[in-house]
Order: structure tokens, then C-alpha cells, then sequence
């Protein structure tokens, strides 16, 4: 299977099955996220997946559709920060400097010019940064999934106070972005069977 036949297949699922995500396949798709493109290699994000059962059902309440957690294999959660501290950046570049056994000198030009970019942007704008950051890591879970033959949902309808309360999340430093369940589609869910609608690439595409 091709990409655009993966990205052809893919839709979002409605109902999963029982079947659980095996764990080398689960691995790849999260690798995805984990090389997906950011801004200035700041990562300004944190995943976390939720895989008991018991979780995943303390979950439920928080979301206007609920179906996908309560049949999802895993529940992706994409954490955005809203601020870039001191210590976030010192551990960033210690990070550098440790995988690329290069001195921490070396990398003060880099240093200087992150800083620079932080110091300039308001709480508010790093944190529509931050998030956007995310959606690309979303993004590449979806594509990857897809090539998995892995059927995802992303979600948006949740209540951010409930999932901050079970997932012990502080709320002043970061925040929900955006959720993705994992798993199979189940034999249920009529959507599967529905064509793609998008638009057609005249209304879409403007080449100049």
C-alpha cells in the first residue's frame, strides 16, 4: 500500500474494535511523532499515551463523543506548553550537546539566537506556537498510523478541565492540544463505507 492509498482509507473512526495495537506497530507510529518536524528542535510539546483500560475509562466523561475512547486500542494525548523557562532551554541544549558530543560552547550562537526568538514573544504567542507544533506531531501520527494500516481519530470536543484533572496536568505551565485515538476500525462503524469528500484540486490548488 502506497501513501495515498493509506491517506485514501484512512477517515475518522467512529467505533473500534477489541483488537489491541501490537506493541512493535504502536512503537513505529510513535517514533513518527517523535521525528516530526519543530521549530528551532524545541519540542515545545509531551505526549502521553493511555493504554489501561481503566484509564481510558476514567477518560470517557471528558468527551463530547466518547465512542472512540471507549473502543480505542490507545489514546494519544498532545500536551502544548505554554511557557519556555530557563531550565526548559538549559535541558534542551545539554540534550544537544550529549548527543552530538559537541562542547556547550559551540553552541552558544544558537543559544543566544533561541533566546532572542523566546524573549521577543508574548506568553500567549509562544503557547499558539507551541501548539502548532503539535498539530504537526499530529499530523505525522496520522500518516504514520495509516501506513500501519492502524485507523486513528482526532479529537478536539473534550473538556480540557477533566483531562488536566486525571492526567495531573498543570495547567498553568501547559495544556490539551489535541487528542488521537488509535486502533481498528470495527465492522460497525457505516462511515468506513462512505467516499472522501474534498474539494477538487481546482478549488483547492492555485498554481502561480
Amino acid at each position: 500500500m502506497n501513501y495515498l492509498e493509506a491517506l485514501s482509507r484512512r477517515y475518522s473512526v467512529k467505533k473500534f474494535n477489541a483488537e489491541i495495537i501490537p506493541g512493535k506497530t504502536l512503537h513505529n507510529i510513535l517514533e513518527s511523532g517523535k521525528l516530526s518536524a519543530s521549530s528551532l528542535g524545541l519540542q515545545p510539546y509531551k505526549i502521553i499515551v493511555v493504554e489501561s483500560k481503566e484509564m481510558k475509562e476514567k477518560l470517557i466523561p471528558a468527551f463530547y463523543n466518547p465512542s472512540q475512547i471507549s473502543t480505542c486500542s490507545h489514546l494519544v494525548v498532545i500536551i502544548s506548553k505554554k511557557i519556555l523557562d530557563e531550565s526548559y532551554i538549559n535541558g534542551y541544549f545539554r540534550h544537544i550537546s550529549e548527543v552530538r558530543e559537541t562542547p556547550a560552547e559551540k553552541l552558544d550562537l544558537f543559544r543566544n539566537s533561541i533566546n532572542q526568538h523566546i524573549n521577543q514573544k508574548t506568553q500567549d504567542e509562544i503557547f499558539n506556537w507551541a501548539e502548532k507544533q503539535s498539530y504537526i506531531v499530529l499530523a505525522n501520527l496520522m500518516y504514520a498510523a495509516a501506513m500501519e494500516n492502524v485507523d486513528t481519530c482526532p479529537m478536539e470536543g473534550f473538556r480540557q478541565d477533566i483531562i488536566e484533572e486525571i492526567l495531573d496536568i498543570n495547567s498553568d505551565e501547559e495544556k490539551v492540544t489535541v487528542t488521537l485515538a488509535l486502533g481498528y476500525r470495527s465492522e460497525e462503524d457505516h462511515f468506513q463505507h462512505m467516499k472522501k469528500v474534498r474539494k477538487p484540486n481546482e478549488k483547492l490548488f492555485k498554481f502561480i
